[in-house]
């Protein structure tokens, strides 16, 4: 595998993640292909691109044909400014309002949905003579944050009046696209607000990764992509679809540091959750909880060595987790991988009883990125 492209990269650790450039260009293609033409694309690259990496991944996201970029905060777009993205920005969290003027400053597109957005938006503009960007947010049955659906006709009206906003987009959140009925009626509450209003010139954006995918929503001209833009599906609802054919990009990899014998009936690591059962040859990799890999998985997942599968053993330490490699022809410094598309994050979710997304966004706290093609 040829490495086109790295960032962060610690020399002096024998662990890394990488990220595959390639199947995220995949994915992007395959999801393209589900969604109807001049519909557009928000990719959502919040969290450090779900713990992927967004600057390093943005360029090529823009490339294959997403529209804008979505974040969760002003913090996470001024990143993206500084390192050259010029593409509109939209932030999907709450901006406080002392804030807005921040975010006109980096031309980012901010999320407005009460009378003290409007305030601090009309404040902003007198002081810099730019009119804020603004998505109005609405509350169709996430219970989050944005206006409530039947106080929003009003509010967007109003705003729309309004020569110190320009107004770009409408736009609210799908609690439970896997549930058809409970979607279906945040989908009737969408309507009853966007049949009401003008929407010339305006960016309608209801659905996310999962209500891309599944359902089709004519009050709607655009689409948020978050998870699979990195090769993971969320939970789908009970319809007809096609699935996308999407390929995971990160993987997990360590470099073994030592190589010893545990004689029958010797505990290994913390607790001695693990015995063994005879001796055993036991490599020590240096990866752990504190780089992101849930202490929960001890015991419970396998890596790679060499081709041949080896369980991991004892209790996952906070810098250091142990293989059984009996059999396995090995030495120090060669590879096993934790993590990739045949021992999938979804893999680790099912074991955890969670969801994929949280756990991408673990494996960036210490772990430096390596982004390779192929």
């Amino acid at each position: 595998m040829k490495n086109t492209r790295q960032t962060n990269v610690n020399i002096h650790r024998d662990a890394w993640v990488e990220i595959n450039i390639s199947n995220l260009e995949h994915n992007i293609k395959e999801i393209k292909a589900n969604i109807p033409k001049g519909v557009k694309l928000l990719g959502v690259v919040k969290a450090d691109a779900y713990g992927h990496g967004s600057i390093m991944l943005a360029p090529t996201i823009l490339a294959s044909g997403i529209d804008m970029l979505g974040v969760a905060s002003i913090d996470e777009g001024v990143d993206l400014r500084n390192a050259g993205i010029n593409c509109d920005i939209l932030i999907l969290g709450a901006v406080p309002v002392w804030a807005v003027e921040s975010a006109v400053k980096y031309d980012l597109n901010i999320p407005i949905f009460s009378k003290e957005h409007i305030k601090a938006c009309e404040q902003t503009y007198l002081r810099l003579g730019v009119k804020p960007k603004a998505h109005i947010k609405l509350d169709t049955g996430m219970n989050r944050i944005g206006i409530r659906a039947d106080e929003a006709v009003e509010f967007i009206n109003k705003v729309q009046k309004l020569d110190y906003i320009d107004l770009r987009g409408i736009f609210t959140h799908l609690a439970a696209a896997e549930e058809l009925d409970k979607a279906t009626e945040q989908i009737k509450k969408w309507n009853s607000v966007i049949d009401n209003i003008n929407t010339d010139g305006l960016l309608l954006h209801i659905l996310n990764t999962a209500g891309s995918i599944c359902y089709d929503v004519p009050n709607s001209n655009m689409r948020r992509i978050g998870i699979s833009l990195y090769g993971l599906y969320p939970d789908f609802p009970d319809v007809e679809f096609k699935k996308p054919d999407l390929k995971q990009l990160i993987s997990l990899k360590g470099r073994i540091v030592n190589i010893h014998i545990a004689k029958d009936g010797e505990g290994i690591s913390y607790c001695h959750t693990y015995t063994a059962k005879g001796d055993r040859t036991i490599a020590t990799v240096p990866i752990g909880y504190a780089d992101g890999v849930p202490r929960l998985l001890s015991n419970k997942i396998k890596g790679v060595l060499n081709g041949v599968e080896v369980p991991q053993v004892g209790n996952i330490t906070m810098d250091q987790m142990m293989f059984d490699i009996t059999g396995v022809k090995a030495s120090t410094g060669d590879i096993i991988t934790v993590l990739d598309e045949q021992h999938s994050i979804d893999e680790w979710a099912r074991i955890l009883n969670t969801i994929n997304y949280e756990l991408t966004c673990r494996l960036k706290v210490r772990l430096p990125r390596v982004y390779t093609r192929g």
